[in-house]
């Protein structure tokens, strides 16, 4: 009896080692697109598996579900692995072979991919057609190290004039967009988008937009938007909307960063926005749960900030050894309230390079961009900005300082002595000169110029109501009259003396060409 016992286990280990491949592993539990995998000895870290589900498929149909899953896996542990499920989660069942690939996840990118609508697995989602491309990237990879990068000092113009000249953004900085809901995030970055179209095709960044966990609908109008604008001929849109399974959210930053570091090692310019990482961080809070990952402060895992740290840090300048290109970021938090201190926001703040806050009390008040000056910053200051808007925007910060002392210190006061009457009337038509309007971007010459009236007196006579009105004839009346103004700008990327004094000139032809603009 002891004999045929001992044979039996023999036979079973054969059939075990004939029937299935070499370090393949079997499901032992399934649920909520997360698989528990017993075996894969020899497994890593971000590596790709294959559920059998229907015999061998290639590695390039991964993005396709029509056959066999495929999963990434996310745990190691001492007996298991934990596996989150990319495809259709119910073609998986406990007791299934997982057989490993041998490479980590990576993604389809290019040129190939300019103008269109892609999800974080690299399959179109615009309805025009597959993606013919050859060159793939990991969506995990570690970030360029400090030797391998450069100074920034390249200035990525918004096109918006309260960001531009006192909230500079560089190209391969890290700059966040903060606020509450309803604020005017997404149309920052938007304007951003829109606004490269006026750089020139050489210097033109690429921009991926990456929707993370946005409505289809809002992102169907952005869509629409970009293509009506002609931005979509060099933007890339990364769609994982909040109807996608958490795993596909949680790959989309690292797959628009992916496809960002591509023209960036081609010595281009690139653009990534992620819109935006608090759904980023509740997604991967879902998924950590239920890898059995312990919730820590707030109930997120405690490897939160690791994980936007280490999808931030890929954002770079890099040197001209390494062809000079860039990867700017533009992160987009949501916060509650205007809890700017809260776990996920504070975890941001201290990854990036500065930000720019959207006040809710100034949105209701009718400032757009509604930016809080005082609590916004760039780290990068003046070394990314053009000579014309340092010259210009030197003071405009310390202005709109002393006005909103004033402006508070006013409420207790009814008499004023001109001095301080007359700072509060400048602070006024200073800040009417830095609204503008959604959508509406200006090239950075025409900014240098509106802000070099409003800040030299040329609006002291002007209505605060009627500020707009004088800047949209004025810019109008020097591109009549004096075009060479903008294009010596833009040339130099300076104010140079001839043109400031051409400037000056225009600016009272102006004021006595159109007196029903002024008291």
């Amino acid at each position: 009896m002891q004999h045929f016992i001992e044979q039996f286990k023999k036979e079973i280990e054969g059939f075990k080692a004939t029937e299935r491949p070499k370090d393949t592993g079997v499901v032992l539990r399934v649920g909520d697109g997360v698989a528990e995998i017993e075996g894969l000895r020899s497994a890593r870290m971000s590596e790709m598996v294959r559920f059998e589900t229907t015999g061998n498929k290639p590695l390039k149909d991964a993005v396709e579900v029509k056959g066999d899953v495929f999963g990434v896996i996310l745990n190691l542990e001492e007996e298991s692995v934990r596996v989150i499920i990319l495809g259709d989660a119910g073609a998986v069942a406990e007791g299934m072979t997982v057989i490993p690939t041998g490479e980590v996840l990576s993604i389809p990118v290019g040129e190939a991919l300019l103008g269109r609508v892609v999800s974080p697995l690299g399959e179109t989602v615009d309805g025009l057609g597959a993606i013919q491309s050859t060159k793939r990237n990991a969506i995990e990879r570690e970030a360029f190290g400090v030797i391998e990068r450069s100074s920034v000092n390249t200035p990525l113009h918004t096109g918006i004039k309260a960001i531009d000249s006192m909230i500079p953004i560089g190209r391969g900085q890290r700059e966040l967009i903060i606020g509450d809901r309803y604020t005017g995030k997404t149309t920052i970055a938007i304007d951003t988008i829109i606004n490269q179209k006026s750089e020139p095709d050489a210097t033109r960044p690429i921009c991926i937009y990456v929707a993370v966990g946005q409505k289809e609908s809002k992102t169907a109008r952005l869509v629409a938007s970009l293509k009506e604008r002609g931005a979509m001929d060099y933007t890339i849109v990364v769609d994982a909307g909040a109807s996608s399974p958490a795993a596909l959210q949680y790959l989309a930053p690292f797959a628009g960063a992916a496809i960002g570091e591509y023209f960036m090692e081609q010595g281009r310019d690139a653009l990534v926005i992620y819109d935006d990482l608090s759904k980023h961080a509740v997604a991967y809070r879902q998924l950590s749960l239920l890898l059995r990952r312990p919730p820590g402060r707030e109930a997120y895992p405690g490897d939160i900030f690791y994980l936007h740290s280490r999808l931030l840090e890929r954002a770079a300048k890099l040197s001209k050894e390494k062809g000079g290109g860039s990867l700017t970021a533009l992160p987009i938090i949501e916060t509650q309230e205007g809890d700017i201190s809260a776990y996920i926001p504070t975890n941001v703040i201290s990854i990036t390079d500065g930000q720019i806050f959207l006040e809710t009390d100034l949105f209701n008040k009718g400032m757009r961009p509604a930016v809080n000056v005082g609590n916004s910053v760039s780290r990068v200051g003046s070394a990314a900005q053009t000579k014309a808007m340092k010259k210009v925007s030197g003071r405009i910060k310390l202005e709109l300082a002393q006005f909103r002392e004033l402006e508070a210190f006013m409420q207790f006061s009814q008499d004023l002595d001109a001095d301080t009457k007359k700072r509060i009337d400048g602070g006024e038509r200073l800040t009417a000169s830095l609204r503008q309007r959604n959508g509406m971007p200006l090239p950075f010459e025409k900014q240098a110029v509106a802000i070099y009236a409003a800040i030299n007196g040329y609006l002291a006579k002007v209505a605060v109501a009627r500020v707009p009105e004088y800047e949209e004839k004025l810019l109008a009346f020097i591109e009549s009259n004096a075009k060479a103004i903008f294009e010596s700008i833009e040339r130099a990327r300076d104010i140079a003396q001839q043109t400031e004094e051409e400037l000056k000139m225009q600016l009272q032809k102006f004021e006595s060409s159109h007196p029903d603009l002024f008291n």
